[in-house]
């Protein structure tokens, strides 16, 4: 064992190692509820609901309209924003309510997020099952939900002005961050697990580990740009798009940059070629992990990374070739955090290959000789 495990263990309490195991459980369940969280909201979008419900009540919110003369009131406010008059004009109440539901469902599933969370931590504050340099962690998770809740009314507002739909940014922002937050929670759950020993890798392989883990999360960010365009609906063939590999009209707007976020051409053609870069990074990275790993585990994860990263391109040309039909856009936005966990556990293993448990985050001590030839 490490130094730095050594330290770790000793500065824990019986209790609080016993409850090691707990904790690391805890927190892969929240990281499956963030995914949940995805899907919900992905619906959510994919049905046009987001902005039935005009009214941010973090509270009173939680309870749907009680009565029929509550159903026309939240009816009529829906009735003032621009998505009704320019959208939905002459919908039914029943067809509203159906939308609100999966919006009321979205926010209630925030919800039910946060008293998952709350209330565990709370419990072990309280009965001092939580190593003291794990709190600063475990806070930092519920600071950035609470982040993520207000994140998603602002998102809302830009639709309720002048906009039909909520604006781009901010709908890549909340997508991100919800994609972050699912990183961070396992990012700290690996920390706790015991895991076998593995050799230590060399550094160009710790360091493509971290750079995929950078790439699936802007390919999630190009992503929510193209779902907050509507990109998906259009140049729906592939490999080309109009028939061709590079498309005209990428820079059509100025400032160039603009074209980025805004151009629904270059959004799409952004999210191919990043789409592509990953698998051939990932697919060099696994035989470079084969060769170069040595011991354990790290080549195992390493083609499972690849593998479902294909998979995962796979069923985005399928949303692009069906239409964007629900259920496998779904599938597609669950697939992109099912890669994230894969790319977080595989760089986190990479980063501490030796010793068991491994150090919480935030433990320091005096490097042991071995650990310094990893750093450098």
């Amino acid at each position: 064992m490490a130094n730095s495990d050594i330290a770790a263990a000793e500065t824990a309490t019986p209790r609080q190692r016993a409850a090691r195991p707990f904790i690391r459980y805890w927190l892969w369940f929240m990281a499956f509820l963030v995914l949940a969280m995805v899907i919900v909201g992905g619906a959510t979008r994919l049905t046009e609901s987001g902005l039935s419900i005009t009214e941010w009540k973090p509270v009173t919110g939680a309870l749907p309209p009680m009565s029929q003369s509550d159903w026309i009131d939240a009816f009529e406010k829906y009735r003032q924003i621009p998505q009704y008059e320019k959208v939905n004009k002459g919908m039914s109440l029943d067809e509203f309510k159906t939308i609100y539901w999966w919006e009321w469902a979205h926010r209630q599933f925030g919800r039910l997020i946060g008293v998952a969370f709350f209330v565990p931590f709370v419990w072990l504050l309280a009965t001092r099952r939580v190593e003291r340099r794990l709190v600063p962690w475990l806070v930092g998770a519920f600071v950035l939900g609470g982040l993520q809740g207000a994140l998603g009314w602002y998102m809302v507002t830009s639709g309720l002005v002048e906009r039909v739909s909520v604006s781009q940014y901010r709908l890549a922002s909340h997508l991100v961050l919800a994609s972050a937050i699912f990183a961070y929670l396992i990012w700290v759950a690996e920390s706790l697990r015991e895991r076998p020993a593995e050799a230590i890798s060399p550094r160009r392989l710790r360091t493509t580990a971290g750079l995929i883990v950078v790439l699936v999360l802007l390919q999630i960010v190009l992503g929510g740009l193209v779902a907050g365009l509507d990109a998906g609906l259009t140049y729906q063939t592939w490999p080309l798009m109009d028939g061709r590999f590079i498309p005209d009209g990428l820079w059509m707007q100025a400032p160039a940059w603009l074209n980025v976020f805004e151009n629904i051409t270059t959004v799409q053609f952004d999210h191919r070629m990043l789409a592509y870069l990953l698998m051939l990074v990932t697919f060099l990275h696994a035989i470079d992990t084969f060769g170069s790993a040595g011991e354990g585990p790290a080549p195992a994860r390493a083609v499972y990374l690849a593998g479902f990263t294909f998979g995962q391109a796979g069923l985005g040309i399928a949303t692009l070739l069906m239409g964007v039909p629900i259920l496998i856009a779904l599938a597609h936005q669950a697939g992109a955090l099912i890669v994230l966990a894969m790319a977080t556990v595989h760089y986190y293993g990479l980063r501490h290959p030796v010793g068991a448990p491994q150090p919480m985050p935030g433990a320091s001590a005096k490097e042991t000789p071995l650990e310094e030839i990893q750093r450098g």
